[in-house]
């Protein structure tokens, strides 16, 4: 290259472990948004329904948890109405699974585009999670719904406290948790194609260790088990300030907090390291 060229862009292999250029990644906001637009259009495309399935997958959810978990098997649920228990907690774990699972396959699914043309790779799996924000967005006004609901129509007291304020909170470390572990886990599908099977069940079994059928004092002199787990404190925090029941853990927020961070930065670091030579192996 002459000293009188000036080009403007330089695409060259990245050296460092974390090297997340996130002024690029600001640069490409309007390919994000168009990201954001084919996943609506793709999910949504040839079907009746359209958005209104992500309303009936978690009222028909809460109706059949209430009937096996409520009716049969007589579970508590801290003196909260049932269907706002089960809803509370099935959009709080819809929104977890599916940062996860959607990100999970980024290398794989898109392997076509990362082949032919260059944009910074995060794009993608950034741009799933808002995705996934927004259907989160469509449940949460729903279990808002059922709230007024029961407060104005079944004259149910329903304590809504002022840590109310702080549900954007748990729903941001709650979305970088899932974006860590996709990340993290698309990494390594792209060798260890095993994983996918596997995720599935995880994800199914990792559910029943969290408190979203039930309350997390159900397991008494266990609950160090309970603790462990850094969704236990999101999911009865976000319960504690929508319904009053369960408890309000700042100690264990901080906790999933830290977690939620370092498992984004190893995902990051994988995932940068992956992309350089995940053509060869994909």
């Amino acid at each position: 290259m002459r000293d009188n060229e000036h080009w403007d862009l330089v695409i060259k292999p990245k050296s460092n472990w974390l090297d997340i250029n996130f002024a690029d990644l600001w640069r490409y906001r309007d390919l994000i948004l168009l990201f954001v637009r084919r996943d609506f259009v793709a999910q949504y495309k040839q079907t009746i329904l359209g958005p209104v399935w992500h309303i009936i997958q978690p009222l028909f959810t809460t109706f059949l948890y209430a009937v096996v978990f409520g009716e049969i098997a007589n579970l508590k649920t801290d003196g909260s109405p049932r269907p706002l228990f089960y809803l509370s907690g099935i959009i709080m774990w819809n929104f977890f699974s599916g940062c996860l699972l959607n990100t999970a396959n980024t290398f794989i699914a898109n392997a076509g585009i990362f082949g032919k043309i260059y944009f910074p790779r995060l794009v993608i799996p950034i741009s799933t999670v808002i995705s996934t924000s927004i259907r989160f967005g469509i449940q949460f006004f729903l279990l808002i719904a059922f709230l007024l609901f029961y407060i104005f129509v079944r004259d149910i007291h329903i304590s809504i406290t002022y840590y109310v304020l702080y549900v954007p909170i748990l729903i941001i470390i709650m979305g970088v948790m899932g974006l860590g572990f996709g990340i993290m886990i698309s990494s390594l599908t792209t060798k260890y194609r095993d994983i996918a099977l596997f995720l599935g069940f995880a994800l199914q079994l990792l559910m029943y260790l969290t408190p979203v059928i039930y309350p997390a004092s159900l397991w008494g002199k266990y609950q160090w088990v309970m603790d462990i787990n850094p969704m236990t404190p999101i999911i009865e925090s976000f319960r504690h300030a929508m319904l009053g029941s369960g408890h309000f853990d700042m100690t264990g927020i901080i906790y999933s907090g830290i977690f939620s961070i370092v498992v984004f930065l190893i995902g990051a670091i994988l995932f940068t390291r992956t992309e350089k030579t995940f053509m060869d192996t994909v």
